[in-house]
C-alpha cells in the first residue's frame, strides 16, 4: 500500500522517501500514545458508521470430528457486526477506521480472480464463483490488532491448505506470498496511505497449511463486507491482524521468505512472523494487554492470541524475541 507553487531549489526539496518516513513515524507516534485507548477514542469522537449485513448467505458444512478436535473451543462473546464492519484498517481506502466502510462502499468485487503460481505443479486461476463453491465452514476466532485492540469474529471460509493443495505445491516450496488488489481509480485516497501498494504479506508454508489458517469469504453467515476484505481474505488467528491480508488476488509459492508491507515500511517494529506475544512489547507500547472492542477496560493478551496449544510447536527452538 503507497502514497500515491513557486519553484524551489532542488537542494531544498525533501526527498520523497524521507517525507513518507517522517509522516509514517508521526502517525506511529500517535498510535504509541493511544494504542490501548483506540476503541474508547473511536466511540467518543467518531459517530458509529451505519453498516448493515447485506451480504449473500453462504452455505456451510459442519467440521468433521477429526477437524473439530484440532480446533480450540472459544466461549467468548462475539463482537457486534456493526463494530466488525465499522472499525477497519484498510489503508487503500482510508487511514481513518471509521471512514473505510463508506469509502469502500462501491468497491467492485465481482468479477474477481485469484491466481496461484510459483513453485506449484498446477498453477491455477480461480474466479469468484469457483472460490465460493469451495466447501466452507464457520470458525469463530479471536482477532488481535498490533495497535492493542481486539475482536471476536465469526468467520465463514475454508482452510488455506485446501486451496493450496489444488495447486499441488512443489517440494522446494517453503513460503507463501500474498498480494492484495490495488487500483487507484477505485481507491483514490490510497495516495495518503504512507505505505507501498499493492499490499503484500507472507507465511511459511507450514503456517499456511496449518488447519487454523483460513481463507475467509464471509462473516456472520454472509459474504464479506467490502471494508473487511471482500471477496476473499486471509485469517491467521495467532498473528497480529495486519498479517491477515485483505482482498487477495495473488498467491505465490516460493523457496524464500517473501517481503511483507509493514516490515518494508519499518523493519525495526514489524517482523515477518508477527505472532501475538504479550511478552514482547512493540518498541513504542506494551502488548501485554488489549482493549476488546465493545467492552470497557482492558484484558490480558494471551500468548499466540490464545492458540498456543495449536501452534506453539511451529516455533519450537526459535527465539521469539529475535524472530518476532
Amino acid at each position: 500500500m503507497s502514497d500515491s507553487s513557486p519553484k524551489i531549489p532542488s537542494s531544498e526539496i525533501t526527498p520523497e522517501a524521507t517525507f513518507l518516513n517522517r509522516r509514517f513515524f508521526m502517525k506511529s507516534s500517535i498510535w504509541a500514545g493511544t494504542s490501548l485507548a483506540t476503541a474508547g477514542i473511536y466511540r467518543a469522537f467518531s459517530p458509529r458508521p451505519e453498516v448493515v449485513n447485506t451480504g449473500t448467505e453462504i452455505a456451510t458444512v459442519a467440521e468433521t470430528a477429526g477437524e473439530a478436535a484440532e480446533l480450540p473451543v472459544l466461549n467468548e462473546k462475539l463482537t457486534a457486526f456493526d463494530d466488525i464492519a465499522g472499525y477497519n484498517n484498510f489503508y487503500e481506502f482510508s487511514t481513518s477506521k471509521s471512514a473505510v466502510a463508506a469509502k469502500a462502499k462501491n468497491f467492485i468485487t465481482n468479477p474477481w480472480s485469484l491466481q496461484i503460481d510459483g513453485l506449484v505443479n498446477q498453477p491455477r486461476t480461480f474466479d469468484l464463483d469457483e472460490l465460493l463453491k469451495i466447501e466452507s465452514v464457520e470458525r469463530t476466532y479471536r482477532f488481535r490488532c498490533v495497535e492493542g485492540w481486539s475482536m471476536v469474529i465469526p468467520w465463514v471460509g475454508f482452510p488455506l491448505s485446501k486451496l493450496l493443495s489444488m495447486a499441488d505445491p512443489k517440494s522446494q516450496a517453503t513460503h507463501v506470498a500474498f498480494e492484495t488488489y490495488y487500483d487507484i481509480k477505485q481507491m483514490p485516497d490510497s495516495g495518503y496511505a504512507g505505505i507501498d501498494l499493492p499490499y503484500v504479506e507472507g507465511l511459511r508454508l507450514d503456517e499456511a497449511m496449518h488447519p487454523l489458517t483460513l481463507m475467509a469469504t464471509g462473516l456472520y453467515g454472509k459474504t464479506l463486507p467490502n471494508q473487511n476484505g471482500a471477496p476473499i481474505r486471509l485469517v491467521v488467528p495467532w498473528k497480529y491482524g495486519f498479517k491477515s491480508i485483505k482482498s487477495v488476488v495473488k498467491i505465490t509459492l516460493t523457496d524464500k521468505e517473501p517481503p511483507i508491507t509493514w516490515n518494508l515500511a519499518n523493519p525495526n517494529e514489524y517482523g515477518f512472523y508477527s505472532n501475538v506475544n504479550p511478552e514482547v512489547s512493540h518498541p513504542r507500547w506494551s502488548q501485554a494487554r488489549e482493549r476488546r472492542i465493545g467492552e470497557g477496560g482492558t484484558r490480558e493478551t494471551l500468548m499466540f492470541n490464545g492458540y498456543a496449544d495449536q501452534v506453539a510447536h511451529l516455533y519450537a527452538g526459535m527465539d521469539l524475541r529475535v524472530n518476532y
